[in-house]
């Protein structure tokens, strides 16, 4: 067995991301009016409230406690906070509620707690330890790092639900379009690389874990997302209707983030994988594969394969998405032309994650990760599928060719869209 070297973490960078995250934090709390601190506007979820504890507590846990063995902040809070929710539905969610929480003074002095724990481990600890399994290659450090941008992204989703008139928060401007119009594109059989070698980039997750070459089939795929015009005519057709949408003085309106719009033709619809499926199979098509969605993302003509769909500049969402926390609902499809792939398809990276036909699984040689054991294992049970891509809150440090995704094929709360495939 080799022996694992450490590797120089640069710990100015770590620490500054950290902060970033929190700070991007305590600006998604200043959403909400201090009297919804404990409301749960999304059954299947904890209130607000947890996951203020839950942010800083989860990773006080996972690298100063488990994996450099130092001391607790505070035992009953630590467990209180530690893991979220995942429930299958109402009736299981409920045995997860309380009857009480602690104060707000009480959550904020335990999250400042442990993120000074944290900076001090940033300054003085080893994290890159090839002795532990949780620090080699400084797993836990990027570890919370990644949890807290993943978890702001769902803190989103919850404020999106949040009664109107307990939302804070400036608005954005908003377009509406004629919708592209472009036949689907042809995409010839070829391979496409799933997964990542953990040596090959600072920090992957389990379920990214084991880089391999797929052979792909030739198909057809859209080259832009369906959108919510594309939708409309199902849903009057009988198909079932986004969880976003509802219907004000016989029109058709959309909740966004903050307020309510009249329906944008041109806007990507956010629904289910289960809706997805059936818009798909109403219009004569199918959803893509995880390996599809690869090789129309990163695949090119001569063969060689992409960093990301634009190339290997950095991502951008100035240039290359809607991604990246530059706002948080959609705008119309095709708006970040550069950020194309070589065969011209847009939006695989921002406006929405891209629901696929894959259910969420792991790749052959599987081990779950040693900071965070439960991340993937406990999801793989055939009714969680794959995503791809980017949503608008998604933190452009997460867009990586390898990382996935996933929520249950009947769950309406994420920002999650799909583009047709055709045999």
């Amino acid at each position: 067995m080799d022996t694992l070297a450490p590797t120089q973490l640069d710990r100015e960078a770590l620490a500054s991301r950290y902060r970033a995250n929190r700070r991007r934090t305590a600006g998604l709390y200043a959403l909400i009016a201090p009297d919804a601190y404990e409301d749960a506007p999304l059954p299947l979820r904890h209130p607000f409230v947890f996951y203020d504890g839950h942010i800083p507590g989860f990773a006080f846990i996972t690298l100063v406690r488990d994996a450099l063995k130092r001391p607790s902040v505070d035992p009953e809070l630590e467990r209180l906070f530690n893991r979220g929710i995942d429930p299958r539905d109402a009736t299981v969610a409920a045995q997860h509620k309380r009857a009480a929480w602690p104060e707000r003074a009480t959550v904020r002095a335990f999250a400042d707690a442990c993120d000074a724990a944290i900076f001090d481990a940033y300054a003085t600890a080893q994290l890159d330890d090839p002795a532990n399994p949780n620090l080699v290659r400084g797993e836990a450090a990027y570890t919370i790092i990644e949890h807290e941008d993943m978890h702001d992204e769902t803190l989103t989703y919850i404020i999106h639900r949040l009664a109107r008139e307990k939302q804070r928060g400036l608005r954005f401007e908003h377009r509406d379009v004629t919708p592209p119009r472009r036949d689907p594109i042809a995409i010839p059989a070829g391979r496409a690389t799933l997964g990542v070698r953990p040596d090959a980039i600072p920090f992957s997750w389990d379920n990214e874990r084991g880089e391999h070459v797929v052979e792909v089939g030739a198909f057809g795929v859209d080259a832009h997302d369906v959108t919510n015009g594309d939708y409309l005519a199902f849903v009057r057709d009988g198909g079932p209707v986004p969880p976003n949408w509802f219907e004000r003085d016989g029109a058709w309106m959309l909740r966004a983030m903050l307020e309510d719009l009249p329906l944008p033709l041109s806007w990507p619809v956010w629904c289910s994988q289960e809706q997805a499926a059936a818009f798909a199979d109403w219009s004569g098509a199918r959803l893509m594969t995880e390996a599809e969605y690869h090789r129309a993302a990163f695949g090119t003509p001569n063969g060689e394969e992409r960093a990301h769909p634009w190339g290997e500049d950095t991502p951008d969402p100035q240039r290359h998405g809607n991604f990246g926390w530059r706002r948080f609902d959609p705008e119309p499809t095709g708006s970040s032309p550069q950020g194309a792939s070589a065969w011209g398809v847009h939006d695989l990276i921002g406006n929405g994650w891209e629901w696929t036909a894959t259910p969420f699984a792991p790749f052959e040689g599987f081990h779950p990760m040693a900071s965070y054991p439960q991340y993937s294992a406990d999801f793989f049970d055939g009714m969680h599928y794959v995503m791809k891509g980017a949503a608008p809150v998604t933190s452009s440090e997460l867009i990586r060719r390898s990382l996935r995704n996933w929520f249950y094929y009947d769950y309406p709360y994420m920002d999650a869209t799909f583009r047709r495939a055709y045999d």
